[in-house]
């Protein structure tokens, strides 16, 4: 394994991660955090493969990116490429590579329930099961981040590509929220990340 990684991985981990990362064909790079992913995976064209994973996640968001990028190249050996990237097919390879790390001592108590839910039945990201990305959250280092559900309905808020919107009602799991410039309405995650827009009067 490489050096580097060992750092971003639960201690209790590193043994079962290093079996799972002994091919030569497969190589993992840590990359600066992005806004629209987690981590990827994707096949060379040399034929290697590579999964990359953001370098600002904590150790438990970390390891649960990086099986999920290797359940993609290890669903790819198995069962071809011309299986659909989150289907069946992935997550029976997600769901058997990542029992045996639940466990606490590798996930700290309070996250293990709310992975055991989560993994029987796996989505295309960790971010769509809220209550697992609420507690994976609150392993990060205090921080001055503003989530959507955290704010009052009608509050005006701006995106990370820099759009302002005004926070409309809840519908079902996800916020609506209008876009000031165009009036397209749009749904959010209730964890999707936002900066706070205070009126000049208040």
């Amino acid at each position: 394994m490489n050096q580097n990684l060992k750092s971003y991985i639960p201690q209790a981990a590193l043994d079962q991660v290093d079996q799972l990362l002994l091919d030569d064909c497969l190589e993992v790079v840590v990359k600066k955090a992005r806004k629209t992913r987690h981590g990827d995976y994707r096949k060379l064209k040399n034929g290697h493969h590579q999964i990359t994973v953001n370098s600002n996640l904590n150790t438990s968001r970390f390891l649960v990116t990086l099986l999920h990028e290797i359940a993609h190249y290890e669903a790819y050996k198995t069962y071809g490429s011309k299986i659909k990237p989150h289907g069946k097919e992935w997550k029976m390879t997600f769901q058997r590579l990542a029992l045996p790390f639940l466990r606490p001592e590798i996930f700290p108590n309070q996250v293990l329930p709310y992975l055991a839910h989560y993994f029987k039945n796996p989505k295309a990201s960790s971010d769509s099961d809220v209550q697992l990305s609420r507690v994976l959250r609150e392993l990060d280092p205090p921080n001055e981040k503003t989530y959507i559900f955290e704010v009052e309905e009608g509050a005006k808020f701006k995106t990370h590509n820099g759009k302002l919107f005004r926070k409309g009602k809840k519908r079902r799991t996800r916020y609506e929220a209008t876009e000031l410039q165009s009036g397209r309405l749009y749904s959010f995650s209730p964890n999707a990340e936002i900066e706070l827009i205070k009126d000049r009067n208040e």
